[in-house]
């Protein structure tokens, strides 16, 4: 079809946004699970993490002059749906059209993490100093090294986009790039997760700060204070009831008959109905994680676990809400 001097008619922002609900309504009817990025206000990441991120691929000159084509895009909600697994990152992006990016990223090398997390022995004094971003200038010089620290190289990184764009890095693949470090922002457990390592090999057994207990081989912070500051929730085999708070949980999740004899709200949740409500959603770890509002690894921990499970009272609230709707 030609269009006059050859240029495509323009539409507005607004127009593709609406666009793009309608065709992502349309997955999430199919059962597909979509996890958009939304950006409250200017700043694209406010945490650590995603600064360390976002910062570490501006420091090379070639993402540095491609890198802010994305910054609009992933401001005004065009990254519908991102997802980050074990090596690489899905996406679809609004444009013109919906257009499906792929971010492939090689493991971190072994010799570079037991690098890591050599340097970091002893430095590191919780699982929630580390999530939160809370260390010593030390190891933050230590993990966000340009070349030895976690974050790939150039070289590490692999970017497709189905767009007719010829540049390697397109808009559509800048905009997934920022919207990595905005997910980091809420969960930057997947930094390690993308990177194939686990991010609790950095803490040490070695117990020296008051209010710190140990799991294993693995140094953690108190539990109370570890759900209290961090919102990860924590289980015990005994039942412990928890008033409601409201919680945040994606809108837009496929809905499917959960049996009613499932689970009741004067009945605790215990790690078999968490597993069950999970494969009625046909959800992974980490999607699952995700709509609830906690760590993967919570998850995981869950569903190992016999009895009744202690919740905070926001991820009790946002079981019960899902339940209710299945």
């Amino acid at each position: 079809m030609s269009f006059g001097g050859g240029w495509r008619p323009y539409v507005s922002a607004a127009s593709r946004r609406r666009s793009a609900e309608s065709s992502m309504a349309k997955l999430v009817k199919k059962g597909v699970a979509v996890h958009p990025i939304v950006i409250d206000g200017r700043k694209i990441t406010r945490t650590f993490w995603g600064d360390a991120w976002c910062q570490h691929l501006e420091s090379f000159s070639d993402y540095a002059n491609r890198l802010p084509r994305g910054r609009t895009y992933v401001r005004n909600g065009s990254v519908c749906h991102l997802k980050i697994d074990k090596g690489e990152v899905t996406a679809i992006v609004s444009g013109s059209a919906l257009y499906d990016v792929k971010i492939t990223i090689t493991a971190l090398p072994a010799e570079k993490w037991n690098s890591v997390k050599k340097e970091c022995a002893g430095k590191i004094g919780s699982l929630l100093e580390l999530l939160q971003g809370k260390l010593s200038k030390t190891v933050m010089t230590l993990v966000t090294d340009r070349k030895t620290g976690l974050f790939p190289l150039p070289t590490e990184i692999k970017l497709s986009c189905s767009c007719p764009d010829w540049a390697e890095m397109c808009k559509h693949v800048a905009a997934v790039l920022y919207g990595v470090g905005a997910r980091l922002d809420s969960s930057p457990e997947l930094l390690f997760l993308l990177r194939a390592v686990d991010h609790e090999e950095l803490i040490e057994m070695d117990i020296a700060s008051e209010g710190i207990t140990a799991s294993g081989s693995r140094k953690r912070i108190a539990e109370n204070d570890l759900a209290d500051m961090f919102g990860i929730d924590i289980f015990e085999k005994q039942s412990d009831a928890a008033s409601p708070q409201v919680s945040k949980i994606p809108s837009k999740t496929p809905l499917k008959p959960l049996p009613k004899d499932a689970h009741s709200d004067d009945r605790p949740f215990t790690g078999k109905a968490i597993r069950e409500l999970r494969t009625l959603l046909k959800l992974n770890s980490v999607d699952f994680a995700y709509l609830i509002g906690v760590s993967v690894s919570t998850i995981e921990r869950w569903e190992k676990t016999r009895g009744a499970l202690r919740l905070q009272p926001r991820t009790l609230t946002a079981l019960r809400k899902v339940s209710a709707k299945y």
